[in-house]
């Protein structure tokens, strides 16, 4: 039987908790329908007996604390709430147990913003991760040697497993109940909690909103300008020159405020403006492409299928109210 370990920190969120212990348990009483022995031991973890969680809305009476666990076979990590650098502090004591447990063989499972207290046990230096897509900022400020993949929904690397944000932990648990379980046992979990199985980008569902927490006004006048003039023709060129900046350095600035690219930057705010003019009106591919200033509908539709994971088609009828 594999123990299964969720962990309870302070300000944990509700559904990251509740999520993973009902899914892990249904699969128990699947097998016992079918006359087999349950395959999970679930249990919930905290550094006391009672824990408030979700803004101190409700308290969870664990099941043991952090003292009475002397080995796991998966310990999962829900998503905290708040201000990240409050919520390690406040959950400190699981950092050096996640580790111990992974030096002793256990696997370890992030979910959405969970991700922020794996990182701090250094265990994914070097490694992917995947974290909620808003706060890829602040987690890459806070753990530059983690290679953060934003539009993943789910990471798989040296027995560290993480997720995308919010509900996408989801995706994360049906993925280990297949390793652990079997393909059957997944999509049947899948067709009863209705999940929509193997989803692997969180890209139709990430919205751009450029990165201007930096000192270079500079940098961030020319982030404005971009905003306000994604219908034109825009060369990295003409934005130097509107900058009084020579080209090298308005790129090398432009790379180290962003973390874009002036030309990735400027694909960026145009697809984000396509996107919402497929969401709001009408307008036929065509239109919408002539609006954000492409005129090459191939072009337009690679860097639409790059940027979002869907096509332009794909994306307004998923989204479009009318469609």
């Amino acid at each position: 039987m594999k123990r299964i370990t969720i962990l309870v920190p302070e300000g944990a969120i509700l559904g990251s908790i509740e999520g993973p212990r009902q899914l892990f348990t249904q699969v128990n009483q699947f097998c016992l329908a079918n006359g087999q022995k349950p395959l999970f031991q679930v249990k919930l973890v905290g550094m006391t007996k009672d824990t408030r969680i979700s803004g101190g809305l409700y308290t969870i009476h664990t099941d043991q604390v952090l003292e009475d666990v002397d080995s796991t076979d998966l310990v999962v990590i829900p998503a905290v709430d708040g201000d990240m650098n409050r919520a390690l502090e406040v959950n400190r004591p699981f950092i050096p147990w996640i580790a111990q447990q992974y030096e002793a063989g256990a696997e370890v499972a992030s979910l959405c913003l969970g991700a922020f207290l794996l990182a701090s046990t250094g265990l994914l230096n070097g490694r992917k991760c995947a974290t909620h897509w808003m706060a890829a900022r602040d987690f890459r400020r806070m753990f530059p040697e983690v290679q953060l993949i934003a539009d993943k929904v789910i990471t798989d690397e040296s027995r560290l497993y993480s997720s995308g944000g919010a509900y996408s932990y989801l995706n994360l648990i049906l993925y280990l109940i297949e390793k652990y379980a079997g393909r059957d046992m997944a999509i049947l979990c899948s067709k009863v909690f209705a999940i929509e199985i193997e989803r692997e980008s969180q890209s139709p569902f990430i919205i751009f909103q450029g990165q201007k927490e930096h000192e270079d006004d500079a940098i961030r006048k020319a982030q404005d300008f971009i905003e306000a003039h994604f219908q034109d023709r825009l060369t990295v060129d003409q934005l130097a020159d509107q900058f009084s900046l020579g080209r090298r350095s308005f790129e090398r600035r432009f790379k180290k405020a962003t973390n874009n690219t002036v030309s990735e930057y400027i694909q960026r705010v145009k697809v984000e403006a396509a996107k919402k003019g497929f969401e709001i009106s009408r307008k036929n591919i065509h239109e919408v492409m002539y609006d954000v200033g492409y005129t090459d509908i191939k072009a337009f539709r690679a860097i639409f299928k790059k940027t979002t994971g869907l096509s332009p088609v794909e994306y307004r009828n998923k989204y479009q109210k009318m469609a």
